[in-house]
């Protein structure tokens, strides 16, 4: 039996012999949009959502998905188990979930979702190990997390995302390490947040984006010396708007 659906061919379930009979006489699950036997995890979760006490029953189910969408709805403490499931959408589902003591658990699995998911929710004096972790994803959490002293031996990370992250962290007068970044988005990030006398040497960066970032902090001398040798439109009114405002400043000053 086939419905339709917002202009989608819906795929329902047949109902001989589910042992849902009641819910569905009772209204509490629909063939093709709320159904726990379909192959659909919209529908799935539209039949957990409506029932969530038969979430339990279904967290050894031989279908990923079902498993995954029940650990959602399963009482806490029912879950622990999954934490090892085979597949990796589940155990990302129950990694979310599962008490703080546990996540420590979490940190040699092999799914780097799941690595991530116990970083953002351990504390930052757990998450240095992280540091090191071989995929990306993981290191960047751990970046936004744990103290400045720890971050130096990722300055140079051959990540971009790390590095961005690193730039976000690291105290004003550390970001002249990222003056020669081969990547703009890095740069700018730095340039943004470095120390004005550092951030005049960004104003000549081949970059419109880290003359910007640069421009809004510089001292006011070094932008106006630049002016005129700049190509961008927005940064050469970010300048002018900047030495204008300061002119307001000081006619305002000898006014009063």
């Amino acid at each position: 039996m086939t419905e339709r659906a917002h202009g989608l061919r819906v795929v329902a379930a047949d109902c001989t012999g589910c042992h849902h009979a009641a819910l569905l006489a009772a209204g509490k699950c629909t063939p093709g949009d709320c159904c726990v036997v379909a192959m659909s995890g919209r529908q799935i979760d539209r039949f957990f959502r409506t029932n969530p006490d038969e979430a339990e029953a279904y967290l050894g189910d031989d279908f990923w998905e079902r498993r995954a969408i029940a650990s959602r709805y399963a009482p806490l403490e029912k879950i622990d188990h999954l934490m090892f499931d085979p597949d990796e959408v589940v155990r990302r589902v129950v990694a979310g979930r599962i008490p703080d003591e546990r996540l420590p658990e979490l940190i040699r699995d092999s799914d780097r979702d799941v690595r991530a998911i116990a970083v953002q929710r351990l504390p930052a004096e757990q998450v240095e190990w992280a540091l090191k972790d071989v995929d990306y994803l993981v290191r960047m959490f751990a970046v936004r997390k744990v103290s400045h002293g720890l971050l130096r031996p990722l300055i140079h990370d051959p990540e971009r995302e790390v590095r961005k992250a690193v730039a976000a962290r690291l105290p004003a007068f550390v970001l002249g390490c990222y003056a020669d970044d081969p990547e703009a988005e890095v740069r700018r990030i730095a340039a943004g947040r470095m120390l004005p006398a550092a951030a005049a040497g960004m104003l000549a960066d081949v970059d419109w984006s880290v003359r910007l970032a640069a421009a809004e902090i510089a001292p006011l001398d070094d932008i106006a010396r630049r002016l005129d040798d700049e190509t961008d439109e927005e940064v050469r009114r970010t300048i002018i708007e900047r030495l204008a405002s300061q002119i307001a400043t000081d006619d305002e000053k000898r006014v009063g």
